[in-house]
Parts: structure tokens; C-alpha cells; sequence
């Protein structure tokens, strides 16, 4: 079954960017754009500064189960399309602090 949750092409990736509406924190730049549908799309970014192959895999799957467990609790409800990049500082934190810290990125969408 496809997710249509994710955002996967390049094209997607460049359109929001260029929109330039960001939230920032330690660990994560979140770029997004208003949508008229009513959940939340996304794509994840993480780049070759932080690591090897594996850690970028690693740090895609917790961003996904951080994206997964918001959804849950908040339905969901949120029509925007976002990018998340991940920064190296995310290395250095365990997984807790950076679930918050996405949360409240997510909660701060307007």
C-alpha cells in the first residue's frame, strides 16, 4: 500500500523550499507550505555531513517514527506539506529530546 504521507521528488522537495517559511531548532529546520488537504505531508533530508549511510538510514527511521507516534496523538489534523532536514547537533541528543523538539515544530505550523 502506497503512503501518500510522504513526499519522495526532488521537484516537491525545491517547491516548498523556495516558499522559504522555516522553523528552526537545535536539532531540526523544518521548511512548510499550507495545503487544502486535511493531513500532513512530508519528506525527510538528511545530508552527507552527518554521517555515513547507516547513521543517515538510522536518523531517517527515527524521524519517521517521531513523524508516525505526532500523527497518532494529533490525528493527523494538520494540512501542510513539510520538509524536515536534519542537523548534526541531532546526533548528539537521544531520541526523547529530539521527539519533543519535532513536536513542538509541528505544533508551531500556523
Amino acid at each position: 500500500m502506497k503512503n501518500k504521507r510522504i513526499i519522495k521528488g526532488n521537484f516537491d522537495f525545491q517547491n516548498i523550499i523556495s516558499k522559504q517559511r522555516t522553523l528552526k531548532n537545535v536539532s531540526f529546520v523544518v521548511y512548510f507550505e499550507k495545503t487544502e488537504n486535511n493531513f500532513l505531508e512530508y519528506g525527510i533530508s538528511v545530508g552527507k555531513k552527518i554521517g555515513n549511510a547507516v547513521i543517515r538510514n538510522k536518523i531517517k527511521r527515527q524521524i519517521r517514527m517521531m513523524i508516525n507516534d505526532i500523527i497518532q496523538t494529533n490525528n493527523g489534523d494538520k494540512n501542510f506539506r513539510i520538509v524536515i532536514i536534519a542537523r548534526k547537533a541531532m546526533l548528539e541528543k537521544d531520541f526523547e529530546f529530539n521527539k519533543k523538539a519535532l513536536t513542538k515544530l509541528i505544533e508551531q505550523l500556523k
